[in-house]
């Protein structure tokens, strides 16, 4: 039960209204145990008096209690713990006295209970009430007291003097006097109730007073009595004084640290508990099990204090321990104790501060296999260890993805904290004679693919099975892992990521003299290309990172920075750290070798020189040429075989006498490509072929997504007007369904040209990889799109009009823009026709069998939205065209 359930039960008994409901001794009691600020809080709530609940009665310790129901005192909770805290404030763990805690709360299981069993060494005093059963030839029970005098008298025996006898002697003084006195008759002795006594209780107590007490407490039990102690008293020196001496000392730590009671003597009436303050102090933290604040004690020794805080973790460092003292109450010092010695040369004193620091992470004579291995980690180096003795079958130690031609292994330098790189083939490695391993090497595996995509491609094309998709799992989150560790060990993330970026900013060309508009579709490009390219786990760009960052760090003016770049025609171009006597061949090595593209002739090094120039080499890639020597930012780059191209592909569909698809050659036109085909067939309509391009449809593509974020613009600010008072119809479902058709909508990348032009080679078209070309067959209708009631095509007629076929499809629109009317033409191009002959065409040739008359939407209805007119010709010049395509 709440506790605000407990104080409304005793509200409602105090209330000047009569009420059936009143709350149990139970339900009082419990409120009365509550911290005095709660009940002072709740009282205050509900408009109560404290005094009406607690009967009048004075909360003064000194108040005699019921000895059956011992005093205990709960600990209140400080005002700061009773105020709500803000779940997101961060908690700042601080170190608290140790042993404190055990008076936290709620303490009242460890108040002596009326069922204790009474000890035989008990003494008898006054007060005390004894049961004395009568059994033989009468049987009797009567409870007798002892009185002041000491006399315990039985009805119809003599009295009896029991004061300082023990309960032993007592039931043996009692039975011998019960079978001398009454022939017949055996006594049975027991105990029934016991004495109060009263113990004063003084120094740091959290409430001292005097306090009554069952005879059997104890030091604890009148510790919890008066609600512990406070925060400045010491659990190491609790004396008790019985008659103006001291017959006991408590040290609370042998009872908390190895359960040992021997101190916790029982109190007697008229005792005095005394807390002193605390003594010196030692804090300790860090790598221990028992972090605290600890008192000392005179005496204590380095060994004591570890028992006190329970020893070391597994992973503290000894060897140098970390001790803040204090000297002279002056100044500050620091001493470092080996606390691993068998005799630790260390004497505590107050005021040590010491901090056990953890041992370092970095795993020494151990060499680390890191990368695409199937059992990533760091394992046990040992006297002529080699590569073969850790990676010995490729099926079984590597990843299927892993690059057997190039990997590295990261060395410690001579000189403390740089590395040096050393390059190999790891298919040379296991095939001949394995390479000798140092103790710390970490021998990196690469993946055969830089992109993830890639990766994932070529894994699933292997069909591998779930255990192994599980392997490669936590290898990733090993590697991870271990990434983190090497970055934390340089120091150097945002050197890191200046290195990934070097090689791109190498790689882009921005030309100064463009446009806005060709800026602004680079940056789209290479926002399309950051979000599709993710690096693979074990791939060069993920791997190296740490590896380039630490060697850009290491570098000085009289130590040049070990690395290289290398560019061109190679798999994987980008930065890379130099080996010990790397040549060019080295390089494209690590770059992933050369690409089908590659000239191999001869490649170009630049090369920077003492003042500031650039020097240019050409390297021959013969056997000689191709070991010519690396120095330290080359830059090496393998260039393009002349004339290179990749085949290109073309698609011929619809009416030519052999469609399909096509390998043409760099610079070859539509007429050659159409005469290998065998030309058109006699069905075609060449007027109203399709042609599409993949380079035309990205630019579309581009055009798509910016008019689709303009008109979002023109919208918004429409919107805007309409808030603030303006005439607006526009409608947000309108504009919303325009948004939508823009995102959906795909780009075509049509190409205007006229066909029979080219047949008869008028004109010339030169093919590009991607092209394709549609050619319909003969058509005898046209088209009507767009504001009209029924949108149909109908059978041509020649000196038929533009007003009579928008008649036939049931005529315009209320939104139709009569005065915008514009027809498509069978080749895709746009006919604007004469404002003043439109309605009566003089001559056949403005309208032919294949057009499409378009009506576009008075954009004046959309809060004059030129955007919205745009779109909507977008969509009916490139729905025209796929309508076309889609008849092949």
């Amino acid at each position: 039960m709440s506790f605000k359930r407990i104080f409304a039960a005793i509200v409602l008994v105090f209330s000047a209204v009569s009420i059936a409901f009143t709350p149990t001794a139970q339900q009082i009691e419990q409120f009365k145990k509550l911290p005095k600020s709660q009940q002072q809080a709740l009282a205050k709530q509900y408009g109560i008096n404290l005094s009406d609940i607690s009967g009048g009665t004075s909360t003064n310790p000194t108040q005699m209690q019921n000895p059956s129901s011992p005093s205990v005192f709960p600990r209140e909770l400080d005002e700061e713990e009773l105020e709500p805290r803000d779940p997101l404030e961060p908690v700042v763990e601080e170190l608290e006295p140790f042993g404190y805690e055990l008076f936290s709360g709620e303490p009242t299981s460890f108040a002596p209970t009326e069922l204790q069993l009474v000890p035989n060494d008990y003494v008898i005093a006054s007060g005390d009430t004894v049961t004395i059963s009568l059994y033989g030839k009468e049987s009797a029970t009567h409870m007798v007291m002892v009185d002041r005098e000491g006399r315990l008298s039985i009805p119809e025996f003599t009295p009896v003097s029991v004061v300082g006898l023990t309960y032993a002697e007592l039931k043996q003084v009692i039975t011998e006097k019960v079978r001398n006195e009454a022939i017949g008759l055996s006594a049975f002795v027991s105990m029934a109730e016991l004495r109060s006594i009263q113990v004063l209780i003084v120094g740091e107590a959290y409430r001292p007073g005097s306090y009554t007490l069952s005879p059997l407490s104890s030091v604890t039990n009148a510790l919890f009595a008066s609600g512990g102690v406070t925060k400045i008293a010491s659990l190491r020196n609790i004396e008790v004084k019985r008659q103006g001496n001291t017959i006991a000392v408590m040290d609370l730590y042998d009872l908390l640290l190895k359960g040992d009671s021997s101190g916790d003597v029982t109190l007697q009436s008229g005792d005095v508990v005394f807390i002193p303050s605390v003594g010196p102090q030692v804090k300790v933290e860090g790598q221990v099990k028992r972090p605290a604040i600890f008192e000392l004690k005179e005496g204590d020794t380095a060994g004591s204090l570890i028992q006190m805080f329970g020893g070391f973790k597994e992973g503290a460092f000894l060897q140098r321990v970390q001790v803040n003292r204090v000297l002279n109450n002056a100044v500050k010092s620091v001493i470092s104790v080996n606390f691993s010695e068998n005799q630790i040369q260390y004497a505590p004193q107050g005021g040590d501060e010491i901090k056990v620091q953890a041992v370092n992470d970095e795993v020494v004579d151990s060499v680390s296999l890191i990368g695409a291995v199937a059992r990533p980690g760091n394992y046990q180096w040992f006297e002529g260890a080699t590569l073969k003795s850790y990676i010995a079958d490729p099926r079984s130690d590597l990843l299927p993805q892993a690059d057997l031609g190039y990997s590295i292994i990261v060395r410690e330098s001579k000189q403390l904290g740089k590395i040096e790189v050393l390059q190999f083939s790891l298919s040379d490695a296991l095939n001949s004679k394995s390479i000798p391993l140092q103790k710390n090497d970490e021998v990196f595996i690469f993946s055969r693919f830089n992109s993830q995509e890639q990766e994932e491609s070529a894994l699933k094309n292997l069909a591998m099975s779930a255990q192994e998709q599980e392997l490669q799992e936590s290898v990733k989150l090993w590697h991870l892992y271990k990434r983190r560790q090497f970055e934390n060990k340089v120091s150097f993330e945002q050197d890191i990521q200046d290195i990934q970026n070097k090689s791109a900013d190498n790689k882009k060309e921005t030309d100064k003299d463009s446009k806005d508009a060709e800026k602004e579709e680079n940056t789209e490009n290479q926002e399309i290309e950051e979000k599709s390219y993710i690096p693979t786990v074990f791939g060069r760009e993920t791997l190296l990172a740490p590896v380039l960052a630490q060697l850009e760090y290491q570098s000085s003016s009289s130590s040049e920075s070990q690395i290289i770049e290398v560019l061109g025609q190679v798999r994987f171009p980008g930065i890379y750290p130099i080996s010990n006597d790397m040549s060019a061949s080295d390089a494209i090595s690590a770059a992933g070798g050369l690409l089908e593209s590659a000239y191999t002739e001869f490649a170009e090094i630049s090369r920077e020189q003492g003042d500031g120039q650039v020097a240019h080499i050409k390297v021959p890639l013969t056997s000689e040429g191709i070991e010519s020597s690396i120095h330290s930012r080359d830059v090496l780059n393998i260039l393009m075989k002349p004339n290179w191209q990749v085949s290109y592909r073309v698609t011929l569909k619809g009416e030519v006498v052999f469609p399909g698809e096509y390998i043409v050659k760099r610079g070859e036109t539509l007429f050659s490509l159409l005469n290998r085909a065998g030309g058109l067939t006699e069905y075609a309509e060449p007027r109203a072929a399709v042609f599409t391009r993949e380079a035309i449809k990205e630019q579309e593509r581009k055009q798509l997504a910016r008019l689709s974020d303009e008109l979002r613009k023109d919208i918004a600010a429409k919107s805007f007007q309409k808030s603030i008072g303006a005439n607006s119809s526009l409608s947000y479902s309108d504009a919303n369904r325009l948004l939508k058709d823009l995102a959906n909508v795909k780009a075509l990348g049509r190409l205007i040209i006229d066909l029979p032009n080219i047949v008869s080679q008028v004109d010339s078209l030169v093919l590009q990889d991607g092209d394709a070309l549609y050619v319909p067959g003969k058509r005898e209708s046209i088209s009507i799109i767009g504001e009209v009631n029924y949108s149909s095509s109908h059978l041509f007629k020649s000196g038929t009009s533009i007003e009579e076929y928008i008649t036939l499809s049931g005529g315009l629109r209320d939104r139709a823009d009569a005065e915008k009317i514009y027809v498509i033409k069978a080749n895709g191009a746009v006919f604007i026709p004469n404002r003043n002959s439109w309605f009566a065409v003089n001559h056949d040739t403005e309208l032919e069998a294949g057009d499409t008359i378009v009506v576009p939407m008075d954009a004046s209805h959309l809060d004059n939205l030129t955007l919205w007119s745009t779109a909507t010709q977008i969509f009916y010049q490139l729905g025209v065209g796929v309508a076309a395509i889609a008849r092949l």
